[in-house]
């Protein structure tokens, strides 16, 4: 009987095990947490900050196993050397060899930027900074600023702030500076282990790793006047311009239009193209007639303009552009209206001597006053006195301007949907247009403010905006 109830509970537990392990989990075993952490320095030789400086090998250490990221980019050295250092990475070693004299009773910095990962995660060591002085002691002043591009009123992290201690306007152009550090994704910049003195301040796009200035077309910012040191380290902002010359003051001429032999002989008919996308015209505008060559004459006698059931229209003009290569036609459109321009075969001719094949008519229609936003915009603290332009941005490309009144308001009925960046523009000149700053001139831009909020125009909406600046 004990040996019937002994292989019973025997049973029972042998059907019992696969419940059990049919609802465990199989786990793997875990490699444990992220490496999160950027490589540590573990020795350097000689130490940081080490004074009566005199060798030219520098040997860094650190915790893990480095992946060098551009370090022709990232390194910054001050003062700025003549010759860059030779960097080289090995395993968890970083090897400096300086190829440049080494100045008597000055202190040294070099800056890694984001140059220092580790192998494994990508982890950045930023900006380490490794000093070293020449004399018994290291500088210790320290200065900052930030630097604003003046068009958009938003920072360039790609740019560079350098000082100068020649102090002479071509020294930009001709020398290498005394000092130059980054700008971080605000704009702001810092210089440390700075020998007190009298300096020139300046940030620059240095594309060429010269630090210099020496294209009107590079991005440049001056300070007016030299900042002291040894007096003080008051912070200044600094307004960046890139002189694009009459980008803003005059429209380029286009270029002719040189056709060539081949091009010729497929070409059969006066070619021309409208601004009337899909057939309808914007109320904004008036209608264009561009033609692919320049015409050798035209005559309006032989063009019909009318409305809806063909009515005849008198009250209009057309005028030709300079090149020969636009046909405008003015005239004071009427919304959601259907208009005929019906152009003779020989209304014009090409330099090519080549004529409409036969008569072409040109439909359109205006569009509906519902097809627009109603805009309303109230700006508060804005100061009238410095003849504030309102700039509107699509896909940061400028859409169209608009000079404030006293009243700083701004009103507009027949607004095109969409998204639009607002910008100010205190227009000094009272031009119109943004200028940029001369530096040999010493004449700072013109200051562009970006407004924070976007403004959203719905169509056959009433849109009220309150700006405060």
């Amino acid at each position: 009987m004990k040996r019937l109830l002994f292989l019973l509970i025997v049973s029972l537990a042998l059907v019992r095990i696969p419940l059990f392990t049919g609802c465990a989990n199989i786990i793997p075993p875990s490699g444990g947490p992220r490496d999160s952490l950027p490589p540590a320095l573990v020795s350097a030789n000689p130490a940081m900050n080490s004074l009566h400086f005199n060798t030219k090998k520098i040997v860094l250490t650190f915790d893990e196993y480095l992946d060098p990221k551009d370090v022709r980019n990232n390194l910054t050295v001050n003062p700025v050397p003549k010759i860059q250092p030779l960097v080289t990475f090995h395993l968890k070693t970083i090897t400096v060899e300086l190829k440049d004299s080494l100045q008597l009773n000055t202190t040294y910095s070099l800056n890694f930027g984001r140059a220092i990962t580790d192998i494994n995660e990508n982890n950045v060591l930023k900006y380490f900074t490794y000093n070293f002085s020449t004399g018994s002691y290291l500088d210790s002043t320290q200065y900052s600023g930030r630097v604003i591009m003046a068009y958009t009123g938003k920072p360039d992290s790609t740019l560079i702030a350098i000082l100068h201690d020649r102090l002479y306007d071509s020294a930009v152009a001709k020398v290498k500076p005394r000092y130059a550090t980054r700008l971080d994704s605000s704009g702001n910049f810092t210089f440390r282990h700075v020998k007190p003195g009298t300096y020139a301040l300046y940030a620059l796009k240095d594309e060429s790793g010269t630090y210099e200035y020496t294209s009107r077309e590079q991005i440049f910012a001056f300070a007016d006047s030299p900042v002291n040191l040894e007096k003080s380290t008051a912070p200044l902002l600094l307004y960046a311009y890139q002189d694009t010359s009459n980008a803003w003051h005059a429209k380029k001429t286009p270029a002719k239009v040189e056709v060539k032999k081949t091009d010729k002989e497929k070409i059969k008919r006066l070619v021309l193209t409208g601004n009337i996308p899909g057939g309808l015209l914007d109320l904004h505008n008036q209608l264009e007639i561009n033609f692919e060559i320049p015409v050798r004459y035209w005559d309006s006698s032989k063009i019909y303009f009318s409305k809806d059931s063909f009515q005849t229209i008198t009250q209009y003009h057309f005028l030709m552009d300079s090149l020969n290569k636009k046909l405008t036609l003015s005239y004071d459109w009427k919304e959601n209206t259907q208009y005929h321009l019906i152009l003779q075969k020989d209304f014009a001719e090409d330099t090519l001597g080549q004529k409409l094949l036969k008569i072409d008519t040109i439909n359109f229609r205006t569009k509906k006053e519902s097809d627009y936003g109603n805009v309303r915009l109230r700006f508060r603290n804005l100061n009238y006195d410095l003849h504030p332009v309102l700039l509107f941005f699509q896909s940061d490309k400028l859409a169209f301007s608009y000079t404030l009144g006293k009243n700083l308001r701004y009103n507009n009925k027949l607004f095109n949907p969409g998204e639009y960046e607002l910008r100010v523009l205190y227009d000094r000149n009272q031009n119109g247009v943004w200028d940029p700053g001369d530096f040999y001139q010493h004449r700072q831009p013109e200051i562009v403010v970006p407004v924070r909020k976007k403004l959203s125009v719905k169509a056959n909406w009433d849109n009220e905006v309150d700006i405060t600046l």
